[in-house]
């Protein structure tokens, strides 16, 4: 429990068995963890050994792919709080405390790998990831009016259980892009949002996605249209941030 509300983590895993336990006592270990939720998405063998290693619960998810299995985890869980990461050893999960402590003026709370500072040796952001990335978070930012945005793939996130259940009602993807899909779900129904850099680190084994040349200029590709074709649904509704609180 983090001041008083519950707080869940979702682990969506793939081909993350050598790091995934060690992910999970780490973040078992801060103390304000309620409930860790792993979906098995049709992982490597071994992976469920791993998990049952831990105070984690397993959930299977069939249907293949990233934000199929993310939304499995949203759906499973039933805390105040619900913070999104990868399992692969990229993210320190120390850095939830950080994330967490902009939840109280916000619906979702996103990290960014970009910020320099914050990249690790052997990391998997050179400049090609890290640019691209950039990039289409500031065409993000331009085209909706949004707060400073500097990553558009970032798993590492905390999200309020309301604003949880309106990413669920409006998502639609099951693939790679659902990471961006939520961040544009969250812009378009004006969600309070910050993004807040994370430290990023070399990954245990090798990723379905970013390990490939190929994959991710495809994947990036896909970023740009879904972002135009979000901005071209909206036309016509002047993009704006939500209104600033007022103290009482």
């Amino acid at each position: 429990m983090f001041n008083g509300k519950t707080l869940s983590v979702v682990l969506p895993t793939y081909n993350e068995k050598d790091s995934i336990a060690d992910v999970i006592r780490r973040f078992d270990k801060l103390g304000v963890v309620d409930d860790i939720l792993v979906i098995n998405n049709n992982a490597a063998e071994g992976t469920s050994e791993e998990v049952a290693s831990t105070n984690a619960r397993e959930i299977i998810e069939t249907r293949q792919g990233y934000g199929a299995a993310i939304q499995r985890g949203l759906r499973e869980v039933d805390t105040d709080l619900v913070c999104v990461c990868e399992p692969d050893g990229t993210f320190n999960p120390e850095d939830l405390l950080k994330l967490l402590s902009f939840s109280a003026e916000c619906d979702v709370v996103v990290g960014s790998r970009t910020v320099s500072n914050f990249i690790w040796d052997g990391a998997n952001m050179g400049w090609f990831l890290q640019f691209g990335n950039w990039a289409v978070a500031k065409f993000l930012e331009v085209l909706f009016n949004t707060a400073s945005m500097s990553d558009v793939g970032c798993t590492f996130r905390v999200i309020t259980r309301e604003h949880v259940q309106t990413i669920l009602d409006r998502s639609t993807l099951p693939g790679s892009a659902y990471g961006l899909e939520m961040l544009l779900i969250s812009v378009v129904t004006r969600a309070r949002m910050v993004q807040i850099p994370v430290n990023y680190h070399a990954r245990v084994g090798v990723s379905s996605v970013t390990g490939d040349f190929g994959k991710t200029v495809t994947l990036g590709l896909e970023m740009i249209r879904l972002v135009l074709k979000t901005r071209l649904k909206t036309i016509g509704r002047r993009p704006r941030p939500a209104p600033a609180r007022v103290a009482a």
